[in-house]
């Protein structure tokens, strides 16, 4: 049997039934407070039933600063539970793992959604976002505590931290976008200790097998290969998540630095020692050859996007059928209507250059 259908066992506890995690994917379809809507529930539903091992949520801010597009899900108050009981018992009556991912988006917090200037490590005249300060970062880390504690509440049996793609924990990591002078700013070791305490803080405050993940994204947005390349060894050296998920763009891709040419981007990843941590990848895993390819470069498992969108039983498909040939873009709106997306998520969809015809 491939590997892609073989469980995989987190070090926490909690085992995945097969290789295959669906991305944390933007939608737009929650309601304007953070609620969980229907449309958002037969979306995540319908892949937790079409195979997915791990079934994400899109990426749930955890402060209502922190809002990063409009139809977010939220988890930053207790508003949000009943939907998130809802959620996470739709999720696993499929046998799928259900993981909430949480979010800030900081500078990248739209002015007009969030009613004031968005926030950021240090100031940032392009955007407009104004310096916290230590005391509002201590709050910023207790508050994606909190939203993990809100997650096991409610019945998900983990969550990931968002520290990729140019959102709040990256700005942290970017040794250009912040400049602070305290113990959250300087060396990368200073940077990255947002992310430390809030996995410190998981561990400490939330049961034994809760799943902890944390995705990276080791280019764009000002950061840097080396210092993501140090902060992924770090933390899968302390060994206390349970899967790294780095987001590749493209997973078989050289990287843009000219130093680092002449290999894959994600061989300089799957290399590190990584213990007893999962290592999984996204970017561009579109058919069955590339999610083999993929699995052959060392890595655990994998997470499917707009593959996923496409087919939301993608992974049964794949194991009924060996011929399995997905759809290709440009895909109607009635096509995804039959997947599971609503009206708001095919909108945002047609944003997507040759996506819907």
């Amino acid at each position: 049997m491939s590997k892609l259908f073989q469980p995989i066992n987190f070090k926490s506890g909690l085992s995945m039934k097969n290789r295959f995690m669906l991305a944390p994917l933007t939608n737009t379809q929650s309601n304007a407070d953070g609620v969980l809507s229907d449309d958002e529930y037969r979306w995540l539903t319908m892949r937790a039933a079409g195979g997915f091992g791990l079934t994400m949520t899109c990426a749930a801010h955890v402060q209502a600063v922190g809002q990063g597009f409009p139809g977010q899900l939220g988890i930053f108050g207790d508003q949000h539970l009943e939907g998130l009981t809802k959620l996470a018992n739709g999720i696993k009556s499929a046998e799928s793992l259900g993981v909430v991912q949480l979010h800030h988006a900081g500078m990248r917090s739209p002015a007009d959604l969030i009613g004031q200037s968005p926030v950021c490590p240090s100031n940032h005249a392009d955007t407009g976002a104004v310096a916290l300060s230590t005391q509002a970062v201590e709050q910023l880390i207790e508050d994606f505590i909190c939203a993990a504690e809100r997650a096991e509440k409610t019945g998900f049996e983990g969550v990931e931290i968002h520290g990729a793609h140019g959102y709040i924990l990256a700005q942290f990591l970017s040794g250009t976008v912040n400049k602070r002078q305290d113990q959250f700013g300087g060396s990368i070791e200073n940077r990255m200790r947002p992310i430390t305490e809030i996995i410190d803080g998981i561990r400490a405050r939330c049961r034994k097998d809760f799943l902890l993940g944390l995705r990276l994204s080791p280019e764009r947005f000002d950061v840097h290969l080396p210092d993501i390349i140090e902060v992924a060894q770090a933390v899968l050296y302390a060994g206390k998540i349970d899967f790294l998920d780095m987001s590749l763009w493209d997973s078989f891709k050289e990287p843009e630095d000219k130093a680092f040419k002449g290999r894959t981007l994600l061989s300089y990843f799957s290399e590190l020692e990584r213990g007893e941590v999962a290592l999984g990848i996204a970017g561009k895993l579109r058919n069955p050859d590339e999610v083999h390819q993929a699995m052959e470069a060392d890595i655990d498992f994998i997470i499917l996007g707009r593959a996923a969108i496409l087919h939301h039983d993608f992974p049964l498909q794949m194991e009924a059928n060996s011929d399995f040939t997905p759809v290709r873009n440009p895909v109607s709106a009635d096509h995804l209507r039959a997947e599971g997306l609503g009206e708001a998520f095919i909108t945002y969809m047609s944003g997507w250059k040759g996506f819907v015809s």
